[in-house]
């Protein structure tokens, strides 16, 4: 992984004259492209003044998850904990939503405006183990670059 390169591509579409769903999508399309382990990329936010997430722009295999309450499952959790959440092995999480078979390992990392959890990026991998530092590294340079246009 090099990060300066993805993170310099990442500012690139960030800097594109599109709407902010086309961003949303390219930044998903771009991840799930450049990294082989993500499998599904997708963004979650916080829907209005309910407490739960709504799926936005992602990249992979469609899912029913659509709505998650705040608690439930790994991206439910970070709703409420505001902190990252790193799943190495999914079949070791008592709160986890499955949303596949495929489905080994996840990521959830918040997006914050004005310190209020807004939203969040979340990555699947079909691969047990696969997430790193730079992953988290990555992951939170973008939900600062879409912080600063959602």
């Amino acid at each position: 992984m090099n990060l300066q390169e993805l993170k310099s591509n990442i500012d690139t579409i960030v800097s594109n004259k599109t709407s902010t769903e086309e961003k949303l999508q390219q930044i998903c399309d771009y991840l799930a492209s450049e990294i082989s382990y993500y499998d599904w990329v997708g963004f979650y936010f916080k829907n209005g003044d309910k407490k739960e997430l709504k799926l936005a722009q992602f990249n992979g295999e469609p899912t029913d998850h659509t709505i998650i309450p705040f608690g439930k499952g790994i991206c439910g959790q970070v709703a409420v904990s505001n902190e990252n959440f790193v799943v190495q092995d999914v079949s070791e999480q008592d709160n986890y939503i499955s949303c596949g078979w495929k489905v080994k390992s996840e990521i959830v990392i918040p997006i914050f405006v004005d310190g209020e959890n807004i939203g969040q990026i979340d990555i699947d991998s079909h691969t047990v183990n696969p997430f790193t530092e730079n992953d988290e590294v990555l992951l939170e340079y973008i939900c600062k670059k879409v912080a600063n246009f959602i």
